[in-house]
């Protein structure tokens, strides 16, 4: 696999970019100078995945001008004021519009680093180098960028584009145990929604997966890469389809939100949002109860949490959903399943069935 790395597209137009997904690709060169417009890079990371790549990716940018950031790690720090430190940095460095910004590290670095680069000077070159499981299948690819705000998550941003994505697999060796089940959450979520035949490969491999066999978790990352790509390149503004890959998100969001950033860990909180999406739809009555325990126990086998293990206000909670992005005129709409791999979104469900479900996992 070293040097040899699978090859995927974004197919946007004049937006259209690759992602390489491979090991050791931080230590080769050109799978990040052929990304690089100008002199000028800056590398944003933070302060767990400094240590561990930050010069790797360096030593391949001895001919350029380059510059560091390195944020506070947590979701808390997922902030608007965070993003001024970056735009700081850039001023101060005198850093012009043919700039590269470099994002090295999991989810919030990668959103703040876009959001940064599709504001400063009203937009920048920047790259994605994900670190994390949950980054490398899902918030590097697509184009969100942004920050949370106090009222509700991701709620401040932009959709704009990187200029390439290079996943090394070999980060996740230095990954957390908890940080890597939260990143299957995503992972299980592509199966769930679209792919029923790769939530069975899953779970036919959920042990070797979670072991960390590198081949398993390569074609896992590919594959969830892929479906993603194929549903941004058919909505990029997530005007229809694309809003499909937030099954789980609303519920999680407003869990994520209610106990504030970084109590549940993103894929933890989807983790609960999608069993109670599940839970919902077979109130609805799409779903059998054979299919909820399904789910429910391909997310323990991932050391996923199920269910919300701390006492939640519901109307809290309900309050925290509204804000959502997929709310129109107040009414809460959310991915459900009609079947195991095929799901919809939808406003039109039961009121008496959604408020049984939240109060469900609420108390």
């Amino acid at each position: 696999m070293t040097g040899h790395p699978k090859i995927l597209n974004v197919e946007l137009g004049s937006k259209s970019y690759p992602i390489f997904i491979g090991s050791e690709l931080l230590s080769q060169k050109s799978f990040i100078t052929d990304h690089i417009h100008g002199q000028q890079v800056m590398i944003v990371s933070n302060t767990t995945v400094a240590p561990l790549y930050l010069d790797q990716v360096a030593r391949q940018l001895d001919e350029y001008n380059v510059e560091f950031i390195i944020l506070p790690d947590g979701e808390q720090y997922k902030t608007l004021e965070t993003v001024n430190t970056i735009f700081d940095a850039l001023l101060k460095s005198k850093f012009d519009r043919t700039s590269t910004l470099i994002a090295l590290g999991g989810g919030v670095v990668g959103d703040i680093t876009g959001f940064a680069a599709a504001s400063y000077q009203r937009g920048i070159n920047f790259i994605q180098i994900p670190t994390t499981l949950l980054s490398q299948v899902d918030s590097s690819v697509g184009g969100k960028t942004g920050v949370n705000h106090d009222l509700g998550k991701n709620m401040i941003g932009a959709f704009f584009q990187p200029k390439a994505v290079i996943i090394d697999v070999n980060t996740l060796d230095t990954l957390n145990d908890r940080e890597f089940s939260a990143g299957m959450a995503e992972v299980i979520k592509y199966g769930l929604l679209g792919n029923a035949d790769f939530l069975s490969m899953i779970e036919e491999n959920i042990e070797l997966i979670m072991n960390r066999d590198k081949d398993l978790i390569t074609d896992v990352i590919f594959r969830s890469c892929e479906d993603k790509a194929r549903i941004v390149a058919l909505d990029e503004f997530e005007n229809g389809k694309r809003a499909l890959l937030n099954l789980g998100h609303t519920f999680g969001h407003g869990i994520e939100n209610t106990f504030g950033y970084g109590v549940y860990l993103h894929g933890e909180a989807v983790s609960i949002g999608m069993h109670m999406a599940a839970m919902l739809s077979m109130l609805e009555g799409d779903l059998s109860k054979e299919d909820i325990n399904r789910i429910q126990n391909i997310l323990s086998k991932a050391n996923l949490p199920t269910t919300i293990k701390k006492s939640m206000d519901s109307e809290s909670l309900i309050k925290a959903m509204s804000l959502d992005k997929k709310s129109i005129d107040g009414n809460i709409r959310l991915v459900l399943l009609k079947s195991i791999g095929d799901s919809l979104i939808t406003g039109s469900y039961s009121k008496e069935n959604f408020n049984t479900v939240i109060s469900n996992f609420c108390h």
